[in-house]
């Protein structure tokens, strides 16, 4: 995905200060060339649900007008024609479901200025698709053929949540969607890697085997493991769309076929600090002694507390564990004082092409910034305050991240 040592700073767009395109995310991109970041990443820009959450979207094509700098900029017939043209796999599914098309085309417009401005400074855009749609959205009501109505999404339990998440989204009828050669997988991919330099494919580990709960269940224990489809989806993709520039988010409950399936598309992973100072599991694959090149470091993601509220909550055994791969790995930050600093230098010195770290962290905020906690509503609501990123905080991440060789 990407060739050369890197990093970047995970910010959705409604967590800028506007919450929206425009001034503070031409600004944050201005702040991330000045320290030295070269990937901007954001959760999906598809609709929110009624929680706030991008990834139950009642579209897997559609962007959030909510996002619009300008909501009430002119479309003509000419621009309506031509986005229709050139989108007909799905325009039709979202007028049908009520979306307006003319938002669709104010999104392009900005998005591609908005593109065109930060690979100016040398910063690209990673985005993030969901593996799943909403229930009864346009998706599922323009190609109902392709969804199961016995069985919905979620997952077992894992690091994010004890008893597992009951997600409630509609499964794929995977057998269906090969007969036509995964059509509607590619249009998706199609439509996501003209808004994105890379992708995040949300829960990588559903398309080796994916956890199937009864429609009518309460919980997502009384789920099982279903087969996915494997490779023959990618390479149905790549064969339409070329080389992929995913990474696969292959968190949870991973297995050997998952990894398998991962090394053989030659996507990279993905690896959590937060998860890797386990006193009780001294193999555990997410330790800065076992990360790997083919993988993306990260201090946490959008699921994960702070890295602030992480440490606030860490037994005095793992917190050693810290200070001591701070020791070995040169990181000359006090954990202590500063852990989300600390956690920053240790992504950076990681044996991983590329690097990501949240604003949050960056900005060493605790836990009243956390942007979502799986398995419970709500969240999606952290907003960073205007100026809160700093010339000095820029300078200081551009001085750790030329340090590490990650500076292009």
């Amino acid at each position: 995905m990407i060739s050369s040592r890197a990093s970047g700073v995970q910010l959705h767009i409604t967590s800028l200060p506007d919450g929206r395109l425009g001034p503070s995310a031409r600004a944050f991109v201005d702040w991330l060339a000045a320290a030295g970041q070269s990937v901007w990443q954001v959760l999906p820009v598809s609709v929110p649900d009624e929680h706030g959450s991008p990834y139950k979207s009642p579209s897997a094509f559609a962007a959030s007008p909510a996002l619009l700098e300008h909501p009430d900029a002119p479309v003509s017939p000419d621009d309506l024609a031509r986005f229709a043209e050139r989108e007909q796999y799905w325009v039709d599914s979202w007028t049908a479901f009520g979306g307006d098309l003319a938002d669709q085309v104010r999104f392009a417009r900005e998005w591609a200025e908005l593109r065109a401005y930060a690979a100016d400074r040398g910063v690209r855009i990673m985005g993030d698709v969901p593996i799943y749609v909403a229930p009864d959205g346009a998706d599922v009501r323009a190609w109902p053929h392709l969804f199961r109505s016995d069985a919905v999404a979620g997952v077992p339990p894992d690091a994010y949540a004890a008893t597992g998440q009951l997600w409630g989204n509609p499964l794929y009828r995977w057998d269906v969607m090969a007969s036509d050669g995964f059509r509607w997988w590619i249009e998706r991919l199609r439509r996501t890697f003209e808004l994105f330099d890379y992708v995040r494919l949300d829960h990588f580990r559903g398309f080796a085997a994916y956890w199937s709960i009864p429609a009518d269940a309460e919980t997502a224990m009384t789920g099982r493991w279903e087969e996915g489809p494997g490779r023959a989806l990618f390479d149905a993709v790549q064969a339409d769309l070329g080389k992929l520039p995913l990474l696969a988010e292959d968190l949870g409950d991973i297995d050997a076929a998952v990894i398998e399936l991962r090394r053989e598309l030659g996507f990279p992973g993905m690896a959590v600090l937060q998860f890797g100072f386990t006193p009780h599991d001294p193999a555990n694959i997410h330790h800065p002694s076992r990360l790997q090149d083919d993988q993306v470091v990260y201090t946490g993601t959008h699921d994960n507390d702070t890295v602030v509220g992480w440490w606030a909550q860490l037994p005095w055994d793992a917190r050693d564990m810290v200070r001591a791969a701070c020791r070995e790995t040169g990181v000359d930050i006090d954990a202590d004082r500063e852990p989300s600093w600390a956690v920053i230098g240790l992504a950076l010195a990681m044996p991983c092409q590329l690097a990501m770290m949240q604003a949050q962290d960056v900005l060493a905020l605790g836990s009243d910034a956390r942007m979502n906690t799986p398995g419970i509503e709500g969240g999606w609501g952290w907003r960073m305050d205007p100026g809160a990123l700093t010339p000095a905080q820029a300078g200081r991440l551009r001085s750790l991240t030329e340090a590490a060789g990650r500076v292009r």
